[in-house]
């Protein structure tokens, strides 16, 4: 059988009369007219089938059916009274599994480090990192949000831009000393490259410079493809040919030396990360307070 939303309205008022005494107060608490509150009984009666209250002109009284049928619903009343308190909790308190959508360089080279500390300051959180190659359908996937980096998909999900950061090209010491140093972006291609795969387009990402308004896209035959973003580091650091990173999450291999910045005035690309999630209504806390937290890393990471 459907679930009927009369039914569980006409216990309501019944509860309400049970609970008050008298039809007057009901009304009164659930701001009503004192002849919508005996209409709504009457059909409450006609849906169940047998009469629940003994109504007189100076007491108001449940039947014996009445009091049995009340005996088997007043606790599940309680129950849904019990789930909207808590549910409304939720928007306060952060607590509960969070299920984050997360692209893969974002969560290993940049959040990975710092997740004990979330978990620290919100012991009532369970959190789920789940690595994903596209964004797909959040709600159908049982996810909260998505961290996703380049332009959100055109559909009904919030985006928030959390932050943007450049796109590095660089290579190791050891790769220049053994191969010379680009002068200029147009003899990359004729150096080795460590092309990255984009699994959501199923072909690498292409590679382009930006200084000011100039772009200058370049095709590179990569002699080495990788689909982790950890193998590509490991492997431009061990000399294998040139890759672009990006400066989030990378900047202190440049920093320490150990990957070298080819063109720090053709570092103008761009690249944002956004935090997308199905409604910008009623976020749960968990939510909010996990945006909060990777604005946190991403600020750190930046420093």
């Amino acid at each position: 059988m459907p679930f009927d939303g009369r039914l569980l309205s006409g216990v309501t008022v019944l509860s309400a009369v049970i609970e008050a005494g008298t039809i007057a107060r009901a009304a009164d608490a659930l701001g009503l007219t004192a002849s919508a509150v005996s209409r709504a009984i009457s059909r409450l009666e006609a849906r169940v089938g047998v009469r629940l209250l003994e109504r007189t002109t100076r007491s108001l009284s449940l039947t014996d059916e009445g009091r049995r049928f009340y005996e088997r619903v007043g606790p599940h009343l309680a129950g849904i009274e019990e789930a909207a308190t808590e549910a409304s909790g939720s928007a306060g308190i952060v607590r509960g599994r969070l299920r984050v959508n997360v692209d893969p360089f974002f969560s290993r080279i940049v959040l990975s480090s710092h997740i004990r500390m979330f978990l620290v300051q919100h012991p009532q959180v369970s959190l789920e990192l789940l690595m994903r190659d596209a964004i797909g359908d959040i709600g159908a996937g049982g996810f909260d949000l998505a961290l996703r980096f380049g332009e959100p998909p055109q559909g009904s999900l919030v985006a928030r831009k959390l932050v943007e950061t450049r796109v590095l090209t660089v290579a190791s010491p050891a790769y220049i000393a053994e191969h010379g140093r680009p002068r200029h972006p147009s003899e990359v291609p004729d150096h080795d490259c460590i092309g990255f795969y984009d699994a959501a387009n199923q072909r690498p990402f292409d590679w382009e410079f930006r200084k000011g308004r100039e772009v200058l896209p370049v095709k590179v035959s990569a002699r080495v493809l990788v689909s982790d973003v950890g193998a590509m580091l490991s492997a431009c650091e061990a000399g294998a040919g040139i890759a672009q990173i990006l400066q989030l999450g990378s900047s202190h291999l440049v920093q320490s030396g150990a990957l070298i910045n080819l063109f720090p005035e053709w570092s103008g690309e761009m690249f944002p990360l956004y935090a997308l999630f199905p409604s910008r209504q009623h976020q749960p806390a968990k939510v909010r307070s996990f945006i909060d937290f990777c604005l946190g890393v991403i600020a750190r990471e930046n420093a």
